[in-house]
């Protein structure tokens, strides 16, 4: 299971870790009011005040991304002026398994009137992650939304009915029809909605770009722009959109990033 240590870059700024995990970065900085920013692979990485001399921010790598030593630019504004500091993160390569599946023909290949809605559901969950909180709404660490089975690896490369896809973005976790699922933590619906590919599914903006996402579900509590609690029940798992049996398809996005979204749940949050 991946992790999300604390990092606290050394004399040399040198940081590390596989794809799909995420770095929990602690920077010093005297100022508790400075505004701190950062880049990452062209990702904008925001910064939170933590206590009294530290700031901290997410990096998610991407389950895609290059590996070697990347820069982690940091840009720290006060009233005293600016400062610009430079780290190198290693980004180090995760073996991913192969994973084949077959499916009923129609939900692969797809008919012009079923691609058209297709590509209109991928611009609308686009958008869902573009409508995110300046601040961090999360209360402690972050939890396991459904209790269940692993059915679908992260970073999978997956086969359908002898395709190759693109890999598998999240954790399936198989579980009994109807079964509450739970956000892993507090937040604001971003969207709720009921797609082809994903079925009924529901994107909870966690604030300063982490986003959780609950998909197949057979039930959906909650509306758009409806703040929840951590371990509120959204929806119910189920098989809806394409699925072979009842599970949830839990997925993970910090900063843009595709990450394993058991990384979430390792972060060094106090409750």
């Amino acid at each position: 299971m991946p992790s999300a240590e604390r990092h606290r870059p050394g004399a040399d700024g040198q940081l590390s870790g596989k794809q799909g995990q995420i770095l929990w970065v602690e920077v010093p900085i005297s100022d508790p009011q400075a505004n701190v920013s950062g880049t990452f692979l062209k990702r904008k990485i925001p910064f939170f005040h933590l206590n009294d001399g530290t700031f901290a921010g997410l990096v998610g790598l991407d389950m895609e991304d290059p590996e070697g030593s990347q820069e982690l630019s940091v840009h720290i504004s006060t009233q005293a002026g600016t400062e610009h500091r430079s780290y190198a993160i290693l980004v180090i390569k995760e073996n991913y398994t192969v994973q084949k599946l077959t499916l009923p023909k129609e939900k692969v290949d797809l008919d012009a009137k079923t691609l058209k809605r297709v590509k209109a559901e991928q611009k609308e969950m686009a958008g869902a992650f573009h409508h995110t909180n300046t601040d961090p709404l999360w209360n402690g660490p972050f939890l396991e939304p459904v209790n269940g089975k692993i059915t679908g690896v992260f970073g999978s490369r997956r086969i359908i009915n002898g395709q190759p896809r693109r890999p598998h973005s999240g954790e399936d976790i198989a579980a009994p029809k109807g079964t509450p699922v739970l956000a892993i933590n507090s937040g604001t619906v971003s969207l709720a909605v009921d797609h082809f590919f994903s079925g009924k599914g529901v994107v909870l903006d966690h604030g300063l770009g982490v986003f959780s996402m609950y998909f197949h579900l057979s039930e959906i509590n909650v509306r758009n722009g409806q703040p929840v609690q951590k371990g509120e029940a959204i929806g119910k798992v189920g098989a809806s959109g394409r699925a072979t049996g009842p599970h949830l398809h839990w997925g993970v996005r910090v900063n843009g990033s595709r990450v394993n979204p058991f990384a979430l749940t390792t972060l060094p949050l106090k409750g």
